[in-house]
């Protein structure tokens, strides 16, 4: 049978997208309808040399047609961040991957300050770290000919319904969008031509959610109990980091023509920013 190996952090785990007490996620909603075998080695948490070390052997074992190298949100979020140093992680990921003759999903993530609704100040800083990363994943998806979404330029990847509470994670809706767009991907390459060859019958998974959205009682529950502990743990590891990063964007300023102001051009486009209180 057709395997699909998943490599990546909670948004590959499924976080966000929680079905009958479990995550599922975008991966078993796209593996679903492609009639594959998956195989989810993601990991909470994980950054990219975790999934070089420690998910990357595994997934060689099982000799997957298909895989998912989707990281980079917990490297930004996290000091010291060295866009080089993460690039080349998952470079060879990708690399070891390809050689196999493994299809490869990447992708361009979203600035994490545009999801979160942080203000300017806060969020450049971000968005310069998350554009640095960006750039080294697509020079990676042009080396290797990966299957590479733009999610960082799609404007819906920035609709507050796609994403849960705690604004890090997607939603069903969101995850949906993820599965939905590499189903895309994976037809133009062929690919859902050659597994109904083989005798699957591959349908595009529908873009809309099955299970009903937590109410606003249980977005405040999470945000009073889980979403509590989760900022008492940014405001220790994240914001003195963001707090320096900021003062030296007001110091420096950003460079005209970077990839970060184009990033930012483009956030500025989107109405409304998530997050922001009309």
């Amino acid at each position: 049978m057709t395997v699909f190996a998943a490599l990546g952090d909670s948004t590959t785990a499924g976080y966000g997208d929680r079905i009958r007490g479990a995550w599922r996620g975008w991966a078993p909603i796209l593996a679903q309808a492609l009639g594959v075998r998956l195989h989810n080695f993601s990991t909470s948490g994980a950054r990219a040399h975790d999934i070089e070390r420690d998910q990357l052997p595994r997934a060689l074992a099982v000799r997957p047609a298909i895989a998912a190298v989707l990281i980079g949100t917990n490297d930004t979020l996290r000091d010291p961040f060295d866009g080089d140093r993460i690039g080349g992680h998952i470079e060879r990921t990708v690399a070891a991957l390809r050689e196999t003759g493994a299809e490869v999903l990447t992708i361009r993530l979203p600035a994490p300050g545009a999801i979160f609704g942080l203000p300017g100040p806060l969020a450049r800083p971000l968005a310069r770290r998350m554009a640095e990363l960006n750039g080294a994943a697509d020079r990676v998806a042009a080396r290797y000919d990966t299957l590479h979404f733009d999610a960082a330029g799609h404007p819906d990847s920035y609709r507050p319904e796609m994403w849960s509470v705690d604004r890090l994670h997607p939603s069903e809706r969101g995850h949906r969008f993820l599965a939905c767009s590499y189903f895309d991907l994976l037809e133009e390459r062929g690919v859902v031509r050659s597994l109904r060859a083989g005798g699957l019958d591959p349908a595009r998974p529908s873009p809309e959610p099955t299970g009903r959205p937590p109410s606003k009682l249980a977005q405040g529950l999470w945000l009073t109990t889980a979403g509590a502990a989760w900022m008492v743990r940014r405001s220790t590891d994240l914001l003195p980091g963001l707090a320096r990063l900021a003062w030296s964007e007001w110091r420096h300023g950003s460079p005209a023509g970077s990839p970060l102001v184009a990033d930012l051009d483009l956030l500025e486009q989107l109405d409304p920013v998530p997050g922001r209180v009309a």
